[in-house]
C-alpha cells in the first residue's frame, strides 16, 4: 500500500485564488470587449508599464531584434525550430483526408481543413520563453493555417528580442507585444486594431488560463494549460541529484507548480527530499521553487510498478518522467499524462525547448480526455456525403423514412419521402411511412 512521506498542502490556496483570479478575468473581459483598444492600452499600462499608440510590432522593430541577437543564439532558435517543424510534419502526414463508396453509389469521405486563424499567446511576463513561439506558430503553420497572429508581453518594460526574433522566424503574421488577460481578449473578442482568431493556443500564468477558458465558445482553445506540473517516476536505477534536479528544474516556473516524486524506494524518496533542500540553497530560480516545494512538492512510495501506474494514472500529470530499470512498462499501461519522457537520458527540459514534441500540455487532470497541442487542434475533420444513383437514394431514403417516424419527425421523414417517390417511383402518402422493399426484405 503506497504512503506519502509528503504532502501537497496548496490545494486551499489554490482554491481560494481561483475564485479570485475567475472574478478578475470576468471584470476585465467585459471591459475589453466594451471598450476595444482603450482597455488594452490601459490594461497594458497598469501590468506591463507598456504604452504604445499600435501593439503590433513593425517589420523594423522585428528586425531590429533579430539583429540583436548572436549567430549563435539564431543557430539555436533555427535548430529547435526544425526540430519542432519536422515532428509536426510527421504528426500531419498521419492525418488523412477518407473517401469510400460505402454502398453501391453512396460515397462518404471526410476532409481535414485548416482554420483560418490562429491566436498563439507566448509567455514573457517573468521568463522569455520563446520555445514557446515555436510550439504554436510552427504547429499552425504546418497544418496549413493562413493566418497566425502572436502576443507575448514586454519583458521588464521593453521588447524581449528573443521572443520576438523567435515569433518571426517561426512564421507569424502578425506579431502584438501583449501580455495578459489583455491579449487573450484581444485575440478572442477582437478591436479596432486587431481582428479576432478562430482559436487561442498556448500556456500562460493562471489569468490568461482563465481567460482562455472564459473565451472558450466564443473561439476555439487548444486545452487549459498551467500552471506547470512534473512528476518523476524513479526508482534506485538513478539517484537523489537526479530526481532532484528534474523536479526542481520545473517547479522554478513558479510558486504554484506541483512537482512530485514517485518511487518505490524508500531510501530514495527520503534521499531525494534531502537533495531538494541542498540544491535550493544553490538554485538562482530557489524563490520561485522553494514555495512551490513547500505548498504543492509530494513524495509517494509505493509497493510495485503496477501500483506506480495506478497512481501515476491518477495524477494524470502534464509531465511525467520516467527513470526506472523498465521505462517502457509504463509507456505500455499508463493512459493518462501530458507528455511521457522514458529513461534517464531524457528530461522535460528536452520537451521544452529542443526536441521536437509540443510543450503546451494538459493540467489539472485533463490529461485524462485530452493530448497535448499538435497539428490536429489547427484542423477540423469535415464529412462529406454524395449519393450517384437513383437506387441509392431511394434506398437510403427508405430507411430513413422509417427511422424519422420512429423519432416523431415528419418533415424528416418527407426529406426522405420525396425523394424514395422521385427516385424509386413508389407512391409514399406525404408524412406518410416508406414500406420496406421485397429487395430490401431479403437483403436484410
Amino acid at each position: 500500500m503506497a504512503h506519502w512521506i509528503k504532502k501537497s498542502v496548496g490545494m486551499d490556496i489554490r482554491s481560494n485564488n481561483d475564485r479570485k483570479v475567475r472574478d478578475i478575468v470576468e471584470t476585465t473581459l467585459a471591459d475589453i470587449e466594451q471598450n476595444g483598444d482603450t482597455a488594452i492600452r490601459k490594461l497594458s499600462v497598469k501590468f506591463d508599464n507598456w504604452d504604445r499608440e499600435d501593439y503590433r510590432l513593425s517589420s523594423a522593430e522585428i528586425q531590429a531584434c533579430i539583429d540583436s541577437l548572436s549567430p549563435q543564439a539564431l543557430k539555436d532558435i533555427e535548430f529547435a525550430q526544425k526540430q519542432v517543424r519536422h515532428f509536426a510534419q510527421i504528426q500531419r502526414n498521419s492525418i488523412q483526408d477518407a473517401e469510400e463508396e460505402t454502398l453501391p453509389g453512396v460515397i462518404l469521405g471526410h476532409k481535414n481543413l485548416p482554420l483560418n486563424s490562429a491566436g498563439c499567446y507566448v509567455p514573457g511576463g517573468k521568463y522569455p520563453l520563446l520555445a514557446s513561439a515555436h510550439m504554436s506558430v510552427i504547429t499552425a503553420k504546418v497544418a496549413g493555417v493562413p493566418r497566425v497572429i502572436t502576443c507575448a508581453p514586454p519583458f521588464e518594460g521593453k521588447l524581449a528580442p528573443a521572443i520576438v526574433a523567435a515569433q518571426a522566424m517561426a512564421g507569424a503574421d502578425e506579431i502584438y507585444a501583449l501580455g495578459g488577460i489583455q491579449a487573450i481578449g484581444a485575440m478572442a473578442l477582437g478591436t479596432k486594431s486587431i481582428s479576432p482568431v478562430d482559436i487561442l493556443v498556448g500556456p500562460g500564468n493562471a489569468f490568461v488560463a482563465e481567460a482562455k477558458r472564459q473565451m472558450f465558445g466564443r473561439v476555439g482553445i487548444d486545452l487549459f494549460a498551467g500552471p506547470t506540473e512534473t512528476l518523476i517516476i524513479a526508482d534506485e536505477s538513478v539517484d537523489a541529484e537526479l530526481c532532484a534536479t528534474d523536479i526542481l528544474g520545473q517547479i522554478e516556473h513558479g510558486p504554484d507548480s506541483p512537482g512530485i516524486l514517485l518511487t518505490n524506494s524508500e531510501k530514495l524518496a527520503r534521499e531525494t527530499i534531502s537533495e531538494i533542500e541542498r540544491l535550493l540553497k544553490i538554485l538562482p530560480t530557489a524563490e520561485h521553487a522553494r514555495i512551490a516545494w513547500e505548498n504543492f512538492g509530494e513524495v509517494i512510495v509505493a509497493e510495485s510498478y503496477d501500483e506506480m501506474v495506478s497512481i501515476a494514472d491518477d495524477i494524470a500529470s502534464e509531465h511525467v518522467q520516467v527513470m526506472t530499470v523498465d521505462p517502457d512498462f509504463f509507456l505500455n499501461k499508463m493512459t493518462n499524462y501530458g507528455a511521457l519522457f522514458l529513461g534517464p537520458r531524457t528530461n522535460v527540459a528536452y520537451g521544452d525547448k529542443a526536441i521536437g514534441t509540443n510543450h503546451t500540455l494538459p493540467t489539472k487532470k485533463a490529461a485524462r480526455y485530452t493530448g497535448g497541442l499538435w497539428v490536429g487542434k489547427f484542423l477540423k475533420t469535415c464529412t462529406y456525403q454524395k449519393v450517384m444513383t437513383d437506387e441509392a437514394s431511394a434506398l437510403i431514403g427508405e430507411y430513413c423514412s422509417r427511422l424519422c417516424d420512429l423519432e416523431g419527425f415528419s418533415g424528416h421523414g418527407e426529406q426522405a419521402n420525396i425523394r424514395v417517390r422521385r427516385y424509386g417511383h413508389r407512391d409514399v402518402p406525404y408524412a406518410g411511412i416508406a414500406p420496406p422493399t421485397p429487395e430490401t426484405i431479403a437483403n436484410d
